[in-house]
């Protein structure tokens, strides 16, 4: 596991994690399935509801992985950090087929 305290942290990175810190807070203060909850939603919405609804899922199901994979990047292993950016890619290319296939 990687230390965070060995390595300098980017203007952006501070940033980023003080803008979300009230985020954070709030979420880990509801109960412990919400954010999966969120995910499920999400997926679900972005799998089963039409295209108008389903590629804006995807997209917000994208960029919470996204930010959250952010903010534990410094403290997660390689794998840990590989398996994050496969997620998000893997939901990415979901919506890009979803709108490729709309068009057949």
């Amino acid at each position: 596991m990687s230390s965070s305290s060995s390595q300098p942290v980017s203007p952006l990175r501070q940033r980023v994690t003080k803008v979300s810190y009230p985020v954070v807070a709030k979420l880990h203060a509801m109960p412990k399935l919400t954010l999966p909850g969120i995910t499920l939603v999400l997926a679900l919405i972005g799998v089963f509801a039409p295209l108008a609804a389903g590629i804006p899922a995807l997209i917000l199901l994208a960029l919470l992985l996204s930010w959250l994979g952010f903010l534990s990047w410094p403290v997660v292993t390689t794998g840990q950090r590989a398996l994050r950016v496969f997620s998000v890619l893997v939901i990415l290319l979901f919506a890009v087929s979803r709108i490729a296939s709309s068009g057949n």
